[in-house]
């Protein structure tokens, strides 16, 4: 995309006024085939906004420039929007335009663009069996592989939904013959995949890593998910809570030519990765202090964390600030944020968490702090005399020196 001059102008604009913090409008996308957890605190009048064929609104990203590949989608779906005064822009304009002020020279200088994005994913009840293709798996269609991080907020989990355990993986001993067996059986209604997963009970205030071509069906709580920024699956579960999975969306990011070869799909799955024994023990995090903690005022923890095949893809931090407090965030990259809890300041852009969203309403709870701010210390003020500021952020791939690996926790 070619940004025009004006935008050009618009975005420097933006970045002088704001001191190289954005403020960014709520981005909403709905899925046909699930059923809204009603956590997202979009106002339930509007959780079939985009209209009823299109499904439900169950997914707020944040921070993004990928687009949300959904059948009949909107031209900007899953597309995050800057907003300015009377001035709005695509956050991925302002990234065109201002690469390496708004993401970081070493970044701009090896994807040309912000590779990550991250959402709060909000259902009912579970999610089908399914995966996200690799890399090398992506790329026969055009895309790119997608591996993805979880962590259930406290903050925007009061209830757990009907299902919150997630399917990961199969159970070891599992044959290609099995889940081949599985696929051959799609019209028949269940086609019995989870006969060979094992569930895990989820819990507030923990997360997973996983990985690409990692079976799962995630639960129903509701999600903080850093990811790739792509949007590939394949369905593997025929059906889920009495409702029939469209076969469309086992084959969709599979080459045409390959949809009905049930052994190329059934060899998408990382056969060594999920069938180990000691799955939970390479996958599984709890939060790690990264700064801060008793006696500070704050506490900067690392919530979502870890490689992957050796790499930093993403990571994510949840910092909390005490009532009347104030700390200085010290990153050395640009990221994504939102807002879980209270009201307060960063540096000089007024933040909030709403309790109420109408579709199309803006609000004071998510910004992208860019590269160029993120270089110089940031100082977070929270103005509530009696409750915590608790906020979400996420940040790109090779960033930090620091970063725990999974089962550090547990040290």
């Amino acid at each position: 995309m070619r940004v025009t001059t004006s935008v050009n102008h618009k975005i420097c604009q933006a970045l002088e006024e704001c001191e190289g913090i954005l403020r960014l409008a709520p981005t909403w996308v709905p899925r046909a085939y699930m059923m809204p957890g009603r956590r997202l605190k979009l106002d339930t009048r509007d959780l079939y906004a985009y209209g009823a064929h299109r499904g439900g609104v169950d997914e707020r990203w944040i921070a993004s420039t990928t687009m949300a590949m959904n059948e009949n989608r909107a031209p900007d779906e899953g597309l995050s929007f800057v907003v300015s005064g009377s001035q709005r822009f695509l956050l991925k304009e302002a990234i065109e335009a201002e690469g390496p002020r708004m993401i970081g020279r070493q970044l701009w200088d090896k994807y040309q663009r912000w590779p990550i994005y991250s959402k709060f994913f909000d259902n009912m009840g579970p999610i089908q069996h399914h995966l996200h293709q690799s890399d090398a798996q992506a790329k026969l269609v055009g895309r790119e592989g997608k591996p993805e991080g979880y962590y259930f907020p406290p903050q925007l989990n009061p209830t757990f939904g009907n299902f919150p355990h997630t399917y990961f993986g199969l159970e070891p001993g599992t044959t290609r013959a099995d889940i081949r067996a599985c696929l051959e059986r799609w019209n028949e209604g269940d086609n019995n995949i989870l006969n060979y997963a094992k569930a895990y009970r989820l819990q507030p205030g923990t997360g997973w890593l996983v990985p690409t071509r990692i079976l799962h069906a995630p639960g129903s709580l509701l999600t903080y998910e850093p990811q790739w920024g792509s949007d590939v699956l394949s369905m593997f579960q025929s059906m889920v809570e009495g409702r029939q999975t469209k076969r469309d969306l086992l084959t969709q990011d599979v080459p045409i030519e390959k949809h009905n070869d049930l052994d190329f799909i059934v060899d998408l799955v990382d056969w060594d990765r999920n069938t180990d024994t000691n799955f939970k023990s390479k996958h599984y995090i709890e939060p790690m202090i990264a700064a801060g903690g008793e006696g500070h005022g704050y506490t900067d923890r690392w919530v979502v964390y870890g490689r992957i095949d050796g790499e930093q893809k993403f990571s994510a931090k949840e910092l909390t600030v005490g009532p009347g407090a104030q700390c200085t965030l010290r990153d050395n990259a640009a990221s994504g944020l939102i807002v879980t809890q209270g009201h307060g300041k960063i540096g000089k852009v007024e933040i909030e968490c709403p309790t109420l969203i109408r579709f199309g309403q803006m609000t004071q709870d998510e910004i992208f702090i860019t590269a160029e701010a993120a270089a110089d210390d940031i100082v977070i003020e929270n103005h509530s005399k009696t409750e915590p500021l608790v906020t979400l952020r996420y940040f790109g791939p090779d960033v930090h020196t620091n970063m725990p690996d999974v089962g550090d926790h547990a040290r």
